[in-house]
This record gives structure tokens, C-alpha cells and sequence, in this order.
């Protein structure tokens, strides 16, 4: 039994080491596998919102389907045209997706 104790306590003290290994490789895999492609997706959606054209049809975050009409980006505001002559204006950071590339992927 005193044996037994000796040999626990012995691998107890060199635990702390394993630990901090443990916790970095937690945190890398985090990293690789949560926050890096979040912020690669974040950007791919801020360069499709800087590469909005009038005549572009777009979806919104709300699931609204129109075409770009005007853009004002001193405001940040792009008019969109839901149905004929039904006009709505919108945070630009609504865009969500370009409707014509989600409608190609659901075929």
C-alpha cells in the first residue's frame, strides 16, 4: 500500500507538464478548426458585400430575393426591387448571398 502511494504521487508531480501540452493542443485545434474558418468565411462575405454591382440579384439575411437598383455607400444603403416597381432599401450588411449562384447550387 505505501508502494501504491509513492507511485501515485510520483506521476501526480509530472502531470503539470502534460497539462499545459494538453491545453495548448486544445487551443490549437480550437483555432484550426473553429476560429480560422469563421474569420475566412467572415472575409469572403465582406468582399462579396464590396463587390456589389446595380442589376445583381441578391438574397438578404432576412430572405428577401431582389435586384440592386442603387448603391449608396456613404450610407451604406443598397435599394433593392422585390417585385416591379416595389422598392426597399437596406443595410448593406443584409446581403447575405448572390441569388443566382445559391439558385445554380440547389440544381
Amino acid at each position: 500500500m505505501n508502494t501504491l502511494t509513492i507511485l501515485l504521487q510520483a506521476t501526480a508531480g509530472g502531470s503539470t507538464m502534460s497539462f499545459w501540452v494538453m491545453i495548448i493542443a486544445m487551443i490549437a485545434i480550437m483555432y484550426f478548426f473553429m476560429i480560422r474558418p469563421q474569420q475566412k468565411r467572415q472575409k469572403e462575405i465582406q468582399n462579396f458585400r464590396n463587390s456589389l454591382t446595380v442589376g445583381q440579384e441578391v438574397i438578404s439575411s432576412g430572405g428577401i430575393y431582389g435586384k440592386i437598383t442603387h448603391i449608396d455607400d456613404e450610407k451604406n444603403v443598397v435599394t433593392l426591387e422585390i417585385a416591379t416597381g416595389v422598392k426597399i432599401k437596406i443595410d448593406k450588411g443584409s446581403i447575405f448571398a448572390n441569388a443566382a449562384a445559391t439558385q445554380e447550387m440547389t440544381k
